[in-house]
């Protein structure tokens, strides 16, 4: 709980949108076409699109998770909201 601060708040909110905005645009290129079909370049896209749609929440609902703990509270009560 030491590294926990008001920055590190933030940086996990903005990287959990980082990782949902980064697995849209693989998905959409690769459901548009874009994406060449060789060397397996699909299915690589693919794999990293879902890999990042699934891990974004799980960082943002870790990020929330970490904010209730009754220890860190009192830590943040001095953030700006």
């Amino acid at each position: 709980m030491r590294f926990l601060s008001c920055e590190t708040m933030r940086e996990g909110v903005i990287v959990s949108a980082s990782f949902l905005v980064t697995g849209v645009i693989l998905l959409f290129l690769i459901s548009s076409g874009i994406i060449p079909s060789a060397f397996y370049l699909p299915l690589i896209f693919n794999v990293l699109g879902i890999f990042c749609l699934l891990f974004a929440p799980l960082i943002l609902i870790g990020t929330f998770i970490t904010t209730v703990l009754p220890k860190s509270r009192k830590k943040l009560e001095n953030c700006d909201r």
